[in-house]
């Protein structure tokens, strides 16, 4: 099994590309060791030490490092464990773990302008998104504002805000002229 690795606009993420499916739909995001529990790929990456976030994309996993330990020093064993939890069929979540959708769940009675916002997210931005390791999550939108939170290598990137601001909120209100700003969560 060969294991690509891509750099982030996040330098303390790196993304890991395994050749193969790693989630078939939706996206999962572990930001501590308790989280982790429900994935047991998750818990192994956490089990190194380090680590400090994972996230699992469609075809993808980003890892977040902690910041006093160098790429050089924990990516072998991230490779390691990736290839260690492919290589044995385990499955990678546990029974009844839930993963995200990329909206934040709803009462389902959403207004013509809520779904369009919603398709411009899902067909514009998660997969620009997506090449940078992470996702974003719809949460809202009132009173002319759409709030929205950034995870995987998206969360704590520096560049995040430039990304909402002047990519994702330009695009929303070009498309969808309700739209006066976007929020971070």
């Amino acid at each position: 099994m060969f294991i690509q690795t891509e750099s982030t606009p996040n330098p303390a993420t790196m993304k890991f590309l395994p050749g193969q499916t790693v989630m078939g739909e939706g996206t999962a995001d572990f930001t501590d060791a308790d989280a982790a529990k429900a994935s047991p790929l998750a818990d192994r990456l956490f089990a190194l030490g380090n680590v400090e976030g994972v996230f699992f994309g469609s075809d993808f996993i980003t890892v977040t490092k902690a910041d006093d330990v160098d790429w050089m020093h924990i990516r072998p064993a991230v490779l390691g464990a990736i290839m260690d939890h492919f290589t044995t069929g385990a499955p990678l979540m546990a029974d009844g773990a839930e993963t995200s959708s990329g909206h934040a769940p709803s009462d389902g009675d959403d207004s013509e302008l809520v779904t369009q916002i919603k398709d411009i997210l899902d067909t514009r931005v998660r997969p620009a998104v997506a090449q940078d390791g992470g996702d974003i999550v719809f949460h809202g939108f009132e009173e002319g504002v759409v709030y929205l939170n950034m995870i995987g290598a998206c969360a704590g990137c520096p560049a995040s805000t430039a990304t909402l601001k002047n990519g994702v909120e330009n695009l929303l209100k070009h498309f969808v002229p309700e739209v006066q700003e976007v929020r971070a969560v």
